[in-house]
């Protein structure tokens, strides 16, 4: 999970919860401690960042190195822009017969020819 943490950092908060949970479980049996320790005094018992804390620091971190790295394919990769229109529409999958779409609303199915 650390190696990987530059890209967990930009997965759905939901997504990181879940790994925090674990996390939790985790510091909570390797202290032994009881089920009434809050989860914050584990963490700062055991000198350990929540998740979110340390995939922030790993993704800074990271940056930090990518940039200043010999390999020009990394840096431009830190150096991203996205496009002005990053709300880019999905293309439509190309198997599917556009004459054959269907239209979902309220219960009922419509065709759209």
């Amino acid at each position: 999970m650390t190696y990987a943490s530059p890209v967990f950092a930009h997965v759905r908060p939901n997504r990181l919860y879940d790994l925090q949970i674990v996390q939790n479980k985790l510091c909570r049996r390797a202290a032994d401690a009881p089920w009434y320790v809050k989860n914050s005094v584990l963490h700062r018992d055991l000198e350990l960042p929540n998740i979110s804390k340390f995939m922030k620091d790993a993704s800074e971190h990271f940056l930090d190195v990518a940039s200043s790295h010999p390999n020009t394919l990394l840096v431009s990769a830190v150096s991203y822009e996205p496009p002005p229109h990053h709300l880019c529409r999905r293309p439509q999958n190309v198997l599917i017969d556009p004459t054959r779409r269907s239209h979902h609303r309220g219960g009922k199915t419509y065709r759209i020819k």
